[in-house]
């Protein structure tokens, strides 16, 4: 249950704790910092209210009854609701963290934990206002899934290596725009990697090509004479 819609001033918090006494605890630390917070003990509550009380910001349990905090935050992103997410949970393994980011999380803060950083977390979320952050990359008929690392053309899988995934990811992150081979050699390939020079950059731009354009038709990423590479936010 909730415990009320706050006001409309300020910035307006969500916490969706089940452990109620935490929750309350939560609410007084995070008014004191100045936030409205509207408490929420279910997965089912919070995801009612994430999608229909315009919040600044959720905060996020993961272990909650009726809906996991996983779930309530890839429903949010399915349907295209942006708000940041920052996850506050007990669970601190590697995997658990990383299952959160890759369903669309913006941040994972684990318990035990410090209202001061709690605050500051938010007000860093905040500043980078609320964008599109799918955890599927489309362009067209083009998607990429960086969590269960699953490449598609339409309902056809594409298998690539790791180098070459990771090449589409970045150029597909950055869609529509012109993207340097400097740019890709330092995001894609180690610093420290002796071979890694502006030819091995063109060389998988190739193999990538031959995976996920020639077979379909297509012209996906494309090469600006002098500038870089642009692959199409329409998918080719």
């Amino acid at each position: 249950m909730t415990a009320g819609v706050g006001e409309t001033g300020g910035v307006r918090v969500l916490v969706v704790e089940d452990e109620r006494r935490l929750a309350a605890a939560v609410k007084r630390g995070l008014e004191a910092e100045g936030f409205v917070v509207d408490l929420a003990h279910d997965g089912v509550t919070g995801l009612h209210l994430a999608r229909e009380g315009a919040y600044d910001s959720v905060v996020l349990d993961i272990m909650l009854p009726g809906l996991s905090g996983y779930r309530v935050c890839q429903e949010l992103r399915a349907a295209e609701n942006w708000v940041p997410v920052l996850v506050l949970s007990a669970k601190d393994g590697e995997y658990d963290q990383a299952d959160a980011l890759d369903l669309g999380a913006d941040d994972y803060l684990t318990k035990p934990f410090s209202y001061v950083v709690l605050a500051a977390r938010l007000r860093a979320l905040l500043r980078r206002g609320v964008v599109p952050r799918p955890p599927v990359l489309r362009c067209g008929d083009l998607s990429l899934d960086p969590a269960s690392r699953e490449v598609r053309r339409g309902a056809a899988p594409v298998s690539l290596t790791a180098r070459e995934f990771a090449l589409l990811e970045f150029l597909m992150r950055q869609a529509g725009s012109v993207v340097s081979k400097a740019d890709l050699l330092s995001h894609v390939w180690d610093s420290a990697d002796d071979i890694a020079d502006l030819n091995v950059v063109e060389v998988y731009v190739g193999y990538l090509r031959k995976k996920i354009d020639v077979p379909f038709g297509r012209r996906t990423v494309q090469t600006v004479r002098g500038a870089g590479y642009r692959l199409a936010a329409d998918g080719g």
